[in-house]
């Protein structure tokens, strides 16, 4: 299933409304969702993005990547 980037660019952060940028692994596949402003990364399970807070992990550091 991949991803329509058409919506997820209408998605924000659940937390602060913010903007998401997508985070991808070695082979450019997207994998999460990530919040700059409040260092949280949303995963994304079988194509689909789970924006529950509690689902998410924090990222370390300033860069959201």
């Amino acid at each position: 299933m991949t991803l329509d980037h058409r919506l997820i660019d209408l998605l924000v952060c659940p937390v602060c409304k913010g903007p998401l940028e997508m985070a991808r692994d070695e082979q450019s596949r997207p994998v999460e969702l990530v919040c700059p402003a409040d260092r949280l990364a949303f995963p994304i399970r079988d194509g689909i993005p789970v924006m529950l807070e509690n689902e998410a992990r924090s990222v370390d550091g300033p860069s959201a990547r």
